[in-house]
């Protein structure tokens, strides 16, 4: 039985400012399937109003509640925690962290900070986890696809900063089980009765499937030949594209 639906956003719906082949009709198709849908995003190079402006502008708006991102779940484990974070993350996506980053700083935030990703920068960073600050990821993905190609993502420099100060970072967004299970308790599921389609085979699928959800994995976006291999006993499925996800999920409900 499949009671719900969390879908990716860059690479399964859109890459750049382009909508993907088939991401309108998909759509369409889970809203006149009445499939209850909430959007999962691990981007941080933009603020949640920009993402929601973006799809609106290709045409693939969605309601503000239905989205789910890793900084707004960042933002709330930071406010529960009582931190003071040094927030390594893009210049655009600060307005997310209102009132945080000017210090003293208890943490480090590490998000795509993209030309932000500076030796100095870095080297503050480190030096406030060798003093005991805990290092918080917005993610761990390797790399995304942009519209001239592949780009290195957070996972690389948060594997740089644990390395060096001998700590793990905490992941506040995909594929943490708590980020999931906080968009299938929104949808009023069990995590069993959910769909997770994306197209990164580690956060997306394989983080879906540890977190008890069903898996769909689309050959789009970051994707790349021989990923599937990855999947294991996990059961997930493998299709094309969005288009053939959605399909696969009226199917199968």
């Amino acid at each position: 039985m499949i009671g719900g639906v969390l879908l990716d956003l860059a690479g399964v719906l859109y890459i750049g400012s382009t909508p993907l082949p088939g991401a309108h009709e998909a759509m369409q198709k889970l809203h006149q399937a009445k499939l209850s849908t909430r959007y999962l995003t691990n981007t941080t190079r933009s603020t949640s109003v920009a993402t929601l402006e973006r799809l609106s502008g290709m045409g693939l708006p969605i309601a503000a509640g239905s989205l789910y991102t890793a900084p707004l779940a960042a933002r709330r484990y930071i406010e529960s925690q009582g931190l003071s974070p040094y927030l390594l993350v893009h210049p655009n996506l600060k307005p997310d962290f209102p009132g945080m980053g000017e210090g003293p700083h208890d943490a480090v935030l590490v998000g795509d900070a993209g030309e932000g990703f500076t030796y100095a920068h870095l080297n503050y960073a480190f030096r406030l986890l060798l003093e005991g600050a805990p290092l918080l990821a917005m993610g761990s993905n390797r790399y995304f696809k942009e519209s001239d190609g592949f780009s290195l993502d957070v996972g690389p420099f948060v594997a740089g900063l644990e390395y060096a100060a001998g700590i793990q970072a905490k992941v506040l967004g995909k594929p943490a089980p708590e980020f999931f299970q906080a968009a299938v308790t929104d949808l009023g599921c069990e995590a069993s009765e959910v769909v997770m389609v994306g197209d990164d085979v580690a956060a997306d699928v394989i983080g879906g499937v540890a977190a008890g959800l069903q898996g769909v994995l689309v050959q789009t976006g970051k994707y790349r030949p021989g990923d599937e291999n990855e999947l294991g006993a996990t059961n997930a499925t493998v299709v094309a594209d969005v288009a053939a996800a959605i399909d696969w999920i009226i199917a199968h409900r």
